[in-house]
């Protein structure tokens, strides 16, 4: 066996958040724990008085209360029903605005866009800029309870809005400018926003796309909405349609307004995310402002090591949880880098290019990013001044060995690299990187703190070292939503996370424990071939075929054969390859000898598209309905639902 790809020295172990929150906790509470495998064991054990250390130690702003947990009473369900910090009272936005120390006169947002835009908020025009946009929401109408929606790119307007409506106690909800009128429709609609901010356009790919076109068409779809904002993205000076205020004139009247004071419970409703659609309308899942504060404040101050003053950017649309996890690093006193456009525009170093000239402290990018910039031979390690990134973090899918390898290779050899996994239902991890311990190739490090993880096999017992089964939660944690939208009974709440187990959350990955404590995501759960009733992650089949040079990407599904499921993995060629049957022969040989006989497609078919969702998952479920021919639902949520068309009435899978 080789060893790990990465080892922090001493030194940094003793440098690290993780580490000085350690030897906080014993000697206030007179512990031995003897590293971070014991903090977290502790942390589950007593998860009430761990939340009570992190509210302390990270500083949070806000009265804590004595109480920090009280368990579901008799006949409520153990996980919804348990009451987090019930005393207490907090602003989220008090929060992200202090500073933590900061001079008024450091940057807090920094924003680029793909064509060389850029600009600058430093703490102090942020809280200014913050009162003014909270005053003309407030002489809106909006209050404690009201929504406010955000069409609209990665930008600072979008980051002052989201600030403004938590200040005053409303919701906030967003979405990319890149989705079509359906796709705003299905989500905003069920919300009910009293005020839309929309932008006039965006940028990508080297082209303008403008907005403002398909805005009315929204806006008569809301019919709950009193005032709509255009924010100039596009043109300084656009045409608004009729009955839309621009944005410099809606906030401009209220400038040198004082920032909202009031505090909130901790469980007063921040955001409303939204689940893919991909089987569906979105699910809106309703988040508590407090426990976000909380949760956000572990991943980026304790996982991913970041302190007042670093500079951290992840690479996200405002259609992503990821964003809302970006903007919570100001809370962590840290700058926050927004970047609106395509991560490979000019060219597949863009993002490096960012990092050397941003000085970033932590990078955040997607699994798929991290093996498109490997497949393309890139190596910012030769061409780039990355010595101020101490962290790489990577999400959105399973990352393989061959991205590990790539990044301690070929981007910065003593990087702390955080794959990190968990999903919108929570807006945070499960699982999460550790700057304190061992990096392992294609593993994650372990269980994010407070955070009671295990894997289950199909009987709800755990399944072990190595071996497959479902990602589950046993205890409550403070980011469990409110609920769904419009699910007054919570019904679907329940189905979407108790069916499989009643008292565990089941969160819909396949993985599995390493022999390090770290775990493995073999992929969706939902999406898990099932082939002559043996269970196959996906995840497993990508590593493999993706490795090869020919091979630029790879959707697997199952197809309904014989009164049994075979699977069929479609390809996308890379320039110049053709699949022919070396190349077929090839693939089935490695996927054998690599996963199993279990794992060999039955068929191997190429395409020249893959549809996506816009946060870049593969749309495993919408092919396997297609190629099922069954009926694709909400094609709203695919970014190009124009590729499913490629696997519709295959000759190659008729016999």
């Amino acid at each position: 066996m080789t060893g790990p790809l990465w080892v922090p020295d001493g030194e940094r172990v003793r440098a690290s958040n993780l580490d000085h929150l350690r030897r906080t906790v014993n000697e206030r509470l007179g512990l031995d724990l003897a590293d971070s495998v014991a903090l977290h064991a502790w942390s589950v054990a007593d998860p009430g008085a761990f939340w009570q250390e992190v509210w302390d130690w990270g500083g949070v702003l806000g009265e804590r209360g004595e109480v920090a947990l009280v368990p579901a009473p008799d006949g409520e369900h153990p996980v919804t029903g348990a009451r987090w910090f019930p005393e207490a009272r907090l602003s989220f936005a008090e929060n992200l605005l202090d500073g933590r120390g900061a001079d008024g006169s450091g940057p807090a947002v920094v924003f680029e866009r793909e064509d060389g835009r850029s600009s600058t908020l430093t703490w102090a025009e942020l809280r200014a800029d913050v009162a003014a946009a909270a005053a003309a929401l407030d002489a809106a109408g909006v209050g404690p309870g009201d929504r406010v929606a955000a069409w609209m790119p990665n930008v600072p307007e979008t980051v002052v809005v989201m600030a403004a409506t938590l200040s005053l106690g409303a919701v906030f909800s967003s979405t990319s400018p890149d989705f079509g009128v359906n796709g705003v429709l299905d989500r905003f609609a069920q919300i009910e926003p009293t005020v839309l901010v929309a932008a006039d356009g965006y940028v990508y790919g080297g082209k303008h796309h403008d907005c403002l076109g398909r805005l009315a068409e929204v806006v008569e779809g809301l019919p709950s909405v009193r005032a709509t904002v255009v924010v100039p993205f596009l043109d300084d000076d656009p045409q608004l349609p009729a009955g839309t205020t621009r944005y410099q004139d809606f906030v401009g009247a209220h400038h040198g307004a004082a920032l909202p004071t009031e505090r909130f419970g901790f469980d007063q409703a921040g955001f409303i995310l939204y689940s893919s659609g991909t089987t569906g309308k979105p699910k809106c899942i309703v988040h508590r402002a407090g426990g976000l504060v909380l949760k956000h404040l572990t991943e980026h101050r304790l996982h991913c090591d970041v302190a007042p003053g670093d500079r951290e950017f992840y690479f996200t649309t405002c259609g992503w949880m990821m964003w809302n996890w970006l903007v919570s690093g100001l809370a962590a006193g840290a700058t926050i880098v927004l970047f609106d456009g395509n991560p490979f525009h000019p060219g597949p170093a863009a993002l490096f290019d960012l990092a050397e000239r941003q000085r970033l402290s932590l990078m955040g990018v997607s699994a798929k990013f991290i093996d498109s910039c490997r497949k393309t031979g890139l190596r910012p390690a030769d061409t780039h001044d990355l010595s101020s990134l101490r962290t790489i973090a990577s999400t959105g899918s399973p990352l393989g060995v061959e991205g590990f390898e790539w990044v301690y290779d070929a981007v910065a050899p003593d990087v702390h690299l955080a794959s990190i996994s968990g999903g919108t239902d929570l807006c945070g991890c499960f699982v999460a990187g550790d700057p304190t311990r061992p990096v392992w190739a294609g593993e994650i490090q372990g269980p994010g703190l407070g955070m009671d993880v295990d894997v289950f096999d199909e009987s709800g017992r755990p399944s072990g070292v190595g071996v497959r089964g479902e990602l589950v939660c046993r205890t409550p944690f403070p980011t469990v939503p409110l609920g769904f939208v419009g699910d007054d009974d919570g019904a679907k709440f329940t189905a979407a996370y108790f069916s499989r187990f009643p008292d565990v959350w089941a969160h819909g990955d396949f993985a599995s424990w390493t022999e390090h404590g770290g775990m493995v995501i073999h992929g969706r759960s939902d999406a898990t071939l099932n082939a002559g009733g043996v269970r196959i992650g996906t995840a497993e089949l990508y590593r493999v075929v993706e490795n090869f040079a020919a091979v630029a990407e790879a959707i697997a599904v199952g197809q309904v054969w014989d009164d049994d499921t075979r699977i069929v993995l479609f390809v996308r060629l890379a320039d110049g390859h053709e699949l022919d049957d070396d190349l077929v022969a090839s693939l089935r040989a490695r996927v054998r000898s690599d996963c199993s006989p279990r794992h060999v497609p039955a068929r191997i078919v190429a395409v020249t598209d893959i549809p996506r969702t816009r946060s870049g998952k593969l749309v495993e479920l919408a092919v396997t309905d297609v190629v099922n021919h069954r009926q694709v639902r909400n094609l709203e949520a695919i970014a190009n639902p124009e590729a499913l068309d490629l696997f519709a009435d295959r000759p190659e899978l008729a016999t």
